[in-house]
């Protein structure tokens, strides 16, 4: 197999029975089935009255906004998806056992396809923090102290654990809203959220107050199952939803979870050494940092559009390609304890395992 047929790009264009267009983001793909698909896949998993969709992960690799390919034509990182989607689910499963709260996910009839139910989404990205690092770091060596509106000590050190795990949200898509900038990814305060319920799709105050002790105890169950296989959990991005109506609504996760994507990950033995090793998508945004001509291009936002053009003309190494590929299907294996299902065609094996739902074309 030719090196750039080893991952799975292009997912919008699969023969998938659906109702409306397809939603695609950086990395996944969302096929919302017609009526009465839904309804009779409904009926096969025990749900009633519920819309569901065809959830279909790429290896695409996005980092600083962009989509990066390689010199022998590789437009994605072999396994990364299959790994993503493993990890979030064993995640899900695990805050289920635990009796957190449940998740979008209603089937996996394959490795990179997740049938999931619709929800509606709050407006606010779910951030942790247990160590200074990053952009809070960054922030912090200017002068800052404060973060979310959360006041921070004197004499913090870079990559230090904090005495407490910190909740700074973001928004989630463009908020309007007094005092929040009309950007995505801003920010904000808790009294912010309390001020605006209904603007972020809170129900009610008591539920900020639930998606808050969520978070939390999802981070300390992720942190203390990584923290036996040799992982610091640094920090991470949730998202929450509602399911239900009326007074039966209520809060589940979605999106994926404590994946490398939306997290960070570092080797513990190494940290206690006093060194930082990253193994979680970091790793790739360092490796691309040390790779392209000029690094302010990455991290400078006022030259976004010399960016894009870099994205489009810039190839980095199959080999360094490969080795994000090993991480992330390592990181799979150490947290599932199952091996990685691998696949030399994996757009034909997904429609294979669709198949019998009836729902390809």
């Amino acid at each position: 197999m030719a090196i750039k047929d080893q991952a799975l790009v292009r997912t919008d264009d699969l023969p998938l029975r659906h109702g409306g267009s397809i939603h695609s983001g950086k990395v996944r793909s969302v096929y919302w089935l017609n009526e009465e698909d839904s309804k009779r896949l409904c009926g096969k998993y025990g749900l009633f009255g519920e819309d569901l969709a065809l959830m279909v992960i790429s290896d695409r690799i996005s980092a600083y906004e962009c989509l990066w390919k390689s010199e022998g034509g590789l437009e994605g990182i072999p396994g990364k998806g299959a790994a993503l989607n493993a990890i979030a689910r064993y995640w899900f499963t695990r805050f289920e056992e635990e009796g957190l709260a449940g998740n979008h996910i209603v089937a996996m009839p394959h490795p990179l396809v997740w049938i999931v139910r619709k929800a509606r989404p709050v407006m606010v990205e779910a951030i942790a923090r247990q160590y200074i690092t990053g952009s809070m770091w960054r922030s912090y060596e200017k002068g800052s102290r404060e973060i979310c509106g959360i006041p921070l000590p004197e004499g913090l050190r870079k990559n230090q654990k904090l005495e407490s795990l910190l909740i700074t949200p973001s928004t989630k898509g463009i908020i309007k809203a007094p005092g929040i900038p009309e950007m995505d990814d801003v920010d904000i305060t808790r009294e912010q959220i309390l001020s605006n319920l209904d603007v972020f799709r809170f129900r009610n105050a008591d539920d900020v107050l639930t998606y808050e002790n969520l978070l939390a105890r999802g981070f300390r169950l992720i942190s203390d199952e990584l923290d036996m296989i040799g992982k610091v959990f640094v920090d991470t991005k949730f998202e929450f939803g509602y399911i239900g109506e009326g007074d039966e609504a209520r809060l589940i996760y979605i999106d994926e979870i404590g994946t490398p994507d939306s997290s960070r990950y570092w080797d513990r033995d190494l940290y206690e050494k006093g060194d930082i090793r990253e193994e979680s998508k970091e790793f790739f945004r360092e490796m691309l940092l040390n790779s392209v001509p000029d690094r302010d291009v990455l991290v400078n936002k006022d030259r976004m559009e010399e960016r894009k053009t870099l994205a489009e003309s810039f190839r980095l190494k199959d080999s360094q390609m490969m080795e994000v590929s090993e991480l992330y299907q390592s990181l799979a294996e150490k947290i599932t304890g199952s091996p990685l299902a691998a696949s030399d065609s994996p757009r034909q094996d997904i429609l294979d395992a669709l198949s019998p739902l009836g729902v390809v074309k």
